[in-house]
């Protein structure tokens, strides 16, 4: 297939719910010329307490659900996939997948002046340890310092923004990373950017907030421009939504984390691949 055919292919994007719509909010703004297909597994969300075999299983049918609408790249936009399941699974498809991890990791590298990062992510993803290996990998001197903050997932699906109790759980976890003087933190699951001004204000100027999802669709312009797949200015862009159950709560969620309405969210058995 010539590169003219592969260019007009949409952009694919899974993650186990609703998070990866941070990703999406940056594609939107950074590549407005592509088309996307997102897939939600609403169904079986979080895929953070799962075994590696059950999330390396998940990510294989969103994986070959995306490939059925000849996707010409593909995004991780979950954490936990990218982190135990995505080595193995890039060797069994004959497809570009990028997960969210490695964007940041060599974001936070680049910008730390005193090589101490923190990351924040949900429990499964810092016990994982897998952005601190991806850091430590392009830096061995870069001490990373990670912590689970599992309540700004709620937070941000329920919309506590800018809402006192957000800043006053913000403060009661953060302490922590303000005390052990990073100067770089990691905004490391993708719920985390809609409380990125809260995180930022509770961390002070000094600290400079890497967000995944920013990085991840920089790496993703950066890829296609490359290999000369981006989409030919002028056509028609379509973006399709998917999930693996009810789409009425991912649709007000959508609402929140796009700023913008999504009417066409379809509902899939995720099971069939």
């Amino acid at each position: 297939m010539s590169s003219e055919q592969t260019q007009d292919r949409p952009i694919g994007i899974f993650d186990s719910g609703v998070g990866g719509l941070t990703v999406v909010a940056e594609i939107f703004k950074l590549l407005p010329g592509e088309s996307i297909v997102y897939f939600g597994d609403v169904g079986r969300y979080p895929y953070g307490g799962r075994s590696r075999e059950t999330i390396t299983r998940f990510a294989r049918q969103d994986i070959g659900f995306l490939l059925e609408h000849k996707v010409k790249f593909i995004i991780a936009a979950c954490n936990s996939a990218s982190a135990v399941a995505l080595d193995k699974v890039k060797e069994e498809f004959d497809a570009e997948i990028l997960g969210v991890i490695e964007p940041g990791a060599k974001a936070a590298v680049s910008v730390t002046r005193n090589n101490r990062v923190g990351i924040i992510g949900t429990r499964a993803t810092i016990t994982s340890d897998s952005y601190a290996k991806a850091i430590q990998k392009r830096r061995k001197e870069v001490k990373v310092f990670s912590l689970a903050c599992p309540l700004f997932v709620p937070l941000a699906e329920e919309g506590y923004i800018e809402k006192e109790a957000t800043f006053l759980i913000a403060r009661d976890y953060l302490k922590t990373l303000i005390d052990v003087d990073i100067d770089t933190l990691v905004l490391g699951c993708t719920h985390y950017p809609l409380l990125k001004k809260v995180i930022g204000e509770v961390m002070g100027k000094e600290v400079r907030l890497i967000d995944s999802a920013e990085e991840t669709a920089r790496e993703v312009a950066a890829v296609l421009s490359v290999r000369n797949l981006m989409r030919p200015s002028g056509g028609q862009v379509t973006h399709k939504f998917y999930v693996s159950d009810v789409p009425e709560k991912f649709s007000q969620i959508a609402d929140r984390f796009l700023g913008r309405t999504i009417n066409n969210i379809t509902r899939v058995d995720i099971t069939r691949y």
